[in-house]
């Protein structure tokens, strides 16, 4: 509900602050006195596009501030979610000003907002209705969601079976490209695994082979040698000449009266060391020994690992995993035909299952349809259009997650005539009420919405009039109804009534909003039957109209 309005120096409003009531809220006044502004207002604290010249002449800028009861289940309260705005009580504090160079800077409870905050905002606490409105039920594009709101119809099957088709089709799809994918390379996967097989590559194959190859190529280069120094130590050669020393030296020992026993003592000690040294080398000459085949082997082998993970871009230790890789790759192409069997009939069963939901939300529609065309039809005769047709025509679209319908309100006004959408073939009167009657069959229950009807009975009066302001009244028991109005019978409904004024002072047009007392309400209507002469018979008949 809308508690209040405050307006500074906008347009030709120099200072209002206006206090609305729940049911329904009427304003009325003379031509020209500027009943728009009040809307032209509203709409800017509400981020609705807006004329430029917004501020009051000569005021530094403008301001406007919109207080909203806001109850604890209300839609706004999603909108300030997502936008990280928390409201604990149950007060929303809208607030925009207009500077003279055109910036606008709006505020939610003291939080600073952009613009489209302020739409989103305004999407859940005001719908508009007029001859001119583009935003509620004139646009076709939102007759589908209007009829399924009044048909109570749930749309949360046909939206989850929607979501898995497109989820089952995207998997078919990956599928399909990945098994098309490795089939235009299954000759070089097929070549590379049968390669990669044959050499049987292990990980940290290549290091092992790398230390012995280097091991044999060392072996080779220092054989020779160590084997010559064997032979230069061995019984050939410095040993034996040692032993016969010895021998020579102990024969003449005994007549050297001791002099040689020291050089035999060393003598022995050194054959000694000899010994183990020549044994060493023999040891080494032995572990020197190898195969040059396996040299030969062990080189062609490494060479053949480093070759191979060149070719591939990989290193040596990472050659058995891709083979592993390539392996599982060329599996795929093997299994890829039963995988995608298997998700094809997926995919078919997901269509099936939304085909059979959107089908159903089809009827669903037409059922609905047709209620709300008995439902419009019972709402015109009382506003003096019997013989006007209304139809709700559903009718076949591109499948989405809201099935596969297109919904349109189309009228004819008289029977035999041609149909078509509501604002190309309703005048301004029948149009104003083609909406009314919509709309009482439409909001019935729905009561988050500040509804706010412009001149709506344009074009009608008495009887007419009356009935128009009957499903005025109708609307405003669920929910909280602006009216902006000519008809004194509309008026005469209000439960809150203001009048708009414009005066001159100093050469300055002001507007001003007063809300009438029962004794003004009655001059005000008695003004609205009769003009500006006001006669007792005009004010006779104004309070019978209050007296209703």
């Amino acid at each position: 509900m809308l508690r209040s309005l405050d307006i500074r120096d906008m347009l030709l409003i120099e200072r209002l602050e206006l206090v609305f009531g729940s049911g329904l809220n009427v304003l009325t006044g003379e031509t020209g006195a500027g009943k728009s502004i009040l809307l032209d207002c509203l709409g800017f604290v509400l981020g609705w596009r807006s004329r430029a010249d917004l501020v009051r002449q000569g005021a530094a800028q403008g301001e406007v501030q919109a207080v909203f009861d806001l109850p604890a289940s209300h839609p706004a309260r999603e909108v300030l979610a997502e936008a990280g705005i928390n409201i604990d009580d149950d007060e929303l504090i809208l607030r925009r000003v207009n500077g003279l160079d055109g910036r606008k800077t709006g505020w939610v409870n003291d939080r600073r907002v952009s613009g489209e905050v302020l739409r989103q905002l305004s999407e859940t606490l005001v719908e508009l209705h007029g001859q001119h409105d583009d935003r509620g039920l004139l646009n076709p594009r939102g007759h589908r969601a209007l009829l399924d709101v009044f048909g109570a119809l749930d749309l949360t099957p046909v939206r989850s079976a929607w979501t898995a088709r497109r989820q089952a089709a995207r998997a078919l799809a990956d599928a399909e490209a990945a098994l098309e994918a490795a089939r235009q390379e299954e000759e070089f996967l097929r070549h590379a695994v049968a390669e990669l097989d044959k050499l049987g590559p292990e990980r940290g194959e290549e290091q092992r082979l790398d230390v012995s190859r280097r091991a044999m190529q060392g072996a080779e280069r220092i054989r020779d040698d160590v084997a010559r120094a064997l032979q230069m130590l061995g019984g050939n050669g410095a040993e034996a000449a040692m032993v016969d020393a010895a021998r020579w030296l102990e024969g003449a020992a005994e007549q050297a009266e001791g002099r040689l026993d020291e050089p035999l003592a060393a003598l022995s000690r050194a054959l000694v060391e000899l010994g183990e040294a020549t044994k060493g080398v023999e040891d080494t000459l032995r572990a020197l020994d190898f195969d040059p085949a396996a040299l030969e082997a062990t080189e062609e082998r490494l060479f053949a690992l480093r070759g191979l993970a060149r070719k591939h871009n990989v290193l040596p230790d990472d050659l058995a995993a891709l083979a592993e890789d390539l392996r599982q790759r060329l599996g795929q192409i093997d299994a890829g035909e039963a995988e995608i069997g298997a998700l094809r009939a997926a995919d078919r069963s997901a269509a099936e299952a939304y085909e059979a939901g959107a089908a159903a939300l089809t009827t669903a529609r037409q059922d609905a349809a047709r209620q709300l065309d008995l439902a419009v039809t019972a709402e015109l005769a009382p506003l003096k259009m019997e013989r006007a047709v209304f139809e709700t025509l559903v009718t076949p679209a591109e499948a989405g997650p809201d099935g596969r319908d297109t919904v349109a309100f189309t009228v004819a006004t008289n029977p035999g005539a041609p149909s078509g959408p509501l604002d190309k073939i309703a005048s301004g009167g029948e149009l104003s009420r083609f909406l009314l009657a919509l709309k009482v069959c439409l909001a019935r229950g729905n009561d988050a919405l500040v509804m706010i009807f412009d001149e709506i009975d344009r074009g009608v009066g008495g009887a007419t009039a009356d009935a128009v302001g009957r499903r005025l009244q109708t609307l405003a028991s669920d929910a909280q109804v602006l009216v902006i109005t000519h008809s004194p019978q509309v008026a005469a409904l209000g439960q809150v009534h203001f009048r708009v004024a414009k005066s001159v002072a100093d050469g300055m047009t002001t507007s001003t909003v007063v809300q009438l007392s029962e004794p003004d309400r009655v001059a005000e209507i008695a003004r609205m039957l009769s003009g500006d002469r006001v006669t007792e018979a005009a004010t006779e008949a104004a309070r019978a109209l209050l007296d209703g």
